[in-house]
């Protein structure tokens, strides 16, 4: 974990309520596809907990939607700096049998696919990804993973584009070696559900620290608990249990 201050450098709407950020500063600290970084936002007690989308030397870009107090302030950052907390969570392991990996993103669980398909495309991966959403206005980055050589579907809850559904019904036929997901807890309990190999879940959480030292983010797994901020908040499927 590294504290350090970045500038912005771009800060733009995608999508419905969805804003793609870009700033300047020490990555260093981040290592692997899927950690996450704590913004402090001024006026606001808590930072915010946002994943990587894409990190490329001193550039770090983030793909946030407007749910609250602390998104909205964000939202309206043009220029200046922020205070940031870089390297938090384990990541994705880029290790696993086979050469077909399926990623399996929904709504703000998307954004941290984009820089893991890169580094599995960049290891010689073939790469499919599902991006689900509730409608067309909220669809963003499927050019931007075709562009790196994935293939690429849609769903939309209400059919405005792409298959009709959710991101299961596109997963019938779809062959692949293991699978990578992120998204709402719903999403992925239906993908733990519907997928036929191993796989790892990132998990979305809320939390006070973002580092493991408040214990806010707790949950039960095979192995005992593990605090989502620090020992995730990427599980593997074999070792997830899901609270009823």
């Amino acid at each position: 974990m590294k504290q350090g201050i970045f500038e912005i450098k771009s800060n733009e709407k995608i999508a419905e309520n969805v804003y793609k950020m870009v700033l300047f500063g020490d990555t260093s600290a981040i290592t692997k596809s899927g950690q996450f970084v704590n913004i402090l936002i001024d006026g606001l007690y808590l930072r915010r907990p946002i994943s990587v989308n894409d990190v490329e030397e001193n550039l770090l870009t983030i793909i946030y939607k407007v749910v609250g107090k602390g998104t909205k302030i964000l939202s309206t950052l043009t220029e200046g700096k922020l205070d940031i907390l870089t390297g938090l969570g384990n990541g994705y392991s880029l290790d696993f049998e086979g050469e077909n990996a399926l990623l399996i993103g929904g709504g703000v669980g998307v954004p941290p696919l984009y820089n893991l398909a890169k580094n599995l495309i960049k290891n010689g991966k073939k790469v499919t990804v599902i991006l689900g959403f509730n409608t067309a206005k909220e669809v963003f980055f499927k050019e931007e993973f075709e562009r790196l050589g994935a293939t690429v579907y849609v769903t939309t809850v209400d059919g405005s584009v792409g298959i009709k559904g959710f991101v299961t019904n596109a997963l019938e036929g779809l062959k692949y070696s293991y699978f990578y997901t992120c998204g709402p807890e719903p999403m992925l309990k239906a993908v733990y559900n519907a997928t036929a190999t191993s796989g790892q879940f990132s998990f979305e959480e809320r939390m006070g620290c973002g580092f493991g030292a408040c214990m806010g983010c707790s949950c039960k797994t095979l192995y005992g608990n593990k605090r989502i901020c620090k020992d995730g908040p990427v599980l593997v499927k074999e070792e997830i249990i899901w609270e009823k």
